[in-house]
């Protein structure tokens, strides 16, 4: 996939302007969007990215868009289950929940920043060392197994070293007031708000999150504007996300596994695909193993879906009959 120079800049300028119109909403009202707004939000998001994918089919075919759609089916799901951690540190800091809208669309745009860096060093590494797949592979795999184990639940979020020292060594407020990082008091001292502390948690929270999700975009493809563009796509509307699920991502109890098989899924993939253009003189001297299948961006997808909408239904089911069961043991 050959993308121009131009094709890049009117991408990111039309990125940029609906995000800049999403700040400035944000901006001007911070306030608790209703199921009507967030549910329209959250289909012009999934619109646009339908939409785009049918771009990439009309100008670059049907592979390149089958991995736009796989990585940005992949993504969106590694943000959503992002928004748990999002939920436990908002609850941990008592953010109010007419400033919460703020505190998800600045945490999206750190994430894009973070991600935007990692696509670029990742893009670097790839061109030059194949090898970068047998790291990125192994990692997702490791990944996979801390999420079935449970030790990368957002319920085990511990205060990082940045924020003990934040809270330590900075003049706090104890009111949230406007949502602003800093305020001034009568006296004319200067204190920094609880918002700043939620900012570090959140923007060091997307760190680890882009961590784990550029290996797996990767896996998918390795076009960069794909990678990027579906990065992008996923971050969108998951503020809206948030409001519109509500309580249903405390239903989502499969998820990690359900994320847990993807990303072991496509840390497979990666290493097979090391392993059938292999050139490291230290393995099978320096010779690919031409045993070691590619597996077709179809069936990825086909995984992918099929993985998660288990995950989903399985979730539903056993929090209902949990729900019943618990109504039925209830003494009257």
């Amino acid at each position: 996939m050959n993308v121009s120079a131009w094709v890049w800049g009117a991408t990111l300028v039309a990125l940029i302007a609906v995000l800049a119109v999403d700040l400035l909403i944000i901006g001007r009202r911070p306030h608790e969007p209703s199921m009507k707004e967030a549910g329209g939000w959250v289909a012009f998001y999934v619109g646009l990215a339908i939409i785009f994918g049918i771009g990439v089919w009309v100008t670059a075919g049907g592979q390149a868009a089958g991995e736009f759609y796989t990585g940005w089916l992949t993504e969106y799901s590694l943000s959503v289950d992002n928004l748990f951690v999002f939920v436990i540190i908002m609850a941990r800091f008592a953010v109010p929940r007419h400033l919460q809208q703020k505190v998800l669309l600045i945490g999206i745009v750190l994430a894009l920043v973070m991600r935007g860096a990692f696509i670029a060093a990742g893009a670097a590494l790839i061109s030059e060392f194949s090898w970068v797949f047998y790291i990125f592979g192994a990692f997702l795999v490791y990944t996979a197994i801390t999420l079935v184990k449970g030790e990368d639940d957002g319920e085990d979020f511990k205060e990082n070293i940045l924020i003990r020292w934040a809270k330590r060594a900075l003049p706090l407020s104890s009111s949230f007031g406007d949502g602003r990082f800093s305020v001034v008091t009568e006296t004319g001292k200067r204190l920094f708000t609880p918002m700043l502390i939620v900012m570090i948690a959140i923007g060091t929270t997307d760190l680890i999150f882009a961590l784990d999700s550029i290996p797996a975009i990767f896996g998918i493809t390795k076009e960069p504007y794909l990678v990027f563009t579906a990065n992008v796509f996923a971050l969108m509307g998951l503020r809206q996300l948030f409001f519109l699920l509500g309580g249903l991502l405390e239903r989502l109890v499969y998820l990690n596994i359900g994320l847990a098989v993807v990303l072991a899924f496509i840390g497979v993939k990666l290493v097979l695909e090391a392993l059938h253009t292999n050139n490291l003189s230290f393995i099978h001297g320096g010779e690919p193993f031409h045993w070691a299948p590619e597996i077709p961006i179809w069936l990825s997808l086909m995984v992918i879906l099929g993985t998660l909408a288990i995950a989903t239904v399985a979730s539903l089911v056993k929090t209902s009959r949990d729900k019943k069961r618990d109504l039925q043991s209830t003494p009257q």
